[in-house]
């Protein structure tokens, strides 16, 4: 989370929400979630490596958009709903904008079904966490450049960002970081796209 940092992103779209069972469905036809309780909940136990494939195959289909996963520093932008400072995405009352281990029932839960942050963005702080292009790396807040910083190189761990339905309260904080290796796959690990 330190060193406390300005950091400026150029303009780009973000999903209002995680991606779905159902939109995975439709792209990549059968379902690798753990918790098969519809098409509007989000797609889990996805690796960063499945993330990256559902996108190619999206991008194949789409006709002049190209979709990625976000930078670490685009996704905690708008996380803070356009750089505020919030601890949780939406404000600072928990259980109104996140589902996480203390009122989740241990499960994911429909996209949207919680309060939006100030931008309409859902489930940023919780439900799942969120892949992101960058490579973890413990220091990248004192290497980052002021301008889209993104790490490309110094290891094989990805970022997940915003916390799940098993997570305790301080790890659904828009600044807490996480990382894991891109082959990993967990009920507790989805993603967003942008544009």
């Amino acid at each position: 989370e330190k060193p406390v940092h300005e950091v400026c992103v150029d303009g780009f779209w973000m999903g209002k929400y995680e991606v779905t069972q159902g939109q995975w469905k439709r792209i990549m036809s059968g379902n690798p979630s753990n918790f098969k309780k519809g098409d509007d909940y989000p797609v889990e136990t996805v690796s960063w490596n499945d993330a990256k494939e559902f996108i190619k195959e999206l991008n194949a289909r789409s006709s002049g958009a190209q979709y990625r996963l976000p930078t670490e520093a685009e996704w905690e932008y708008l996380c803070r709903s356009g750089g505020k400072k919030e601890r949780y995405s939406g404000g600072s009352n928990m259980d109104r904008v996140a589902w996480y281990s203390w009122n989740s029932s241990f499960s994911t839960h429909a996209v949207g079904t919680n309060a939006p942050n100030g931008l309409g963005i859902y489930d940023m702080s919780g439900n799942v966490w969120e892949w992101c292009e960058d490579i973890y790396s413990e220091n990248a807040y004192s290497k980052h450049s002021r301008n889209n910083p993104v790490v490309t190189s110094g290891g094989s761990d990805r970022v997940s960002r915003g916390g799940s339905w098993y997570s305790a309260s301080r790890y659904v904080r828009c600044t807490e970081r996480s990382r894991n290796d891109p082959n990993r796959r967990s009920s507790n690990r989805g993603f967003r796209l942008v544009r």
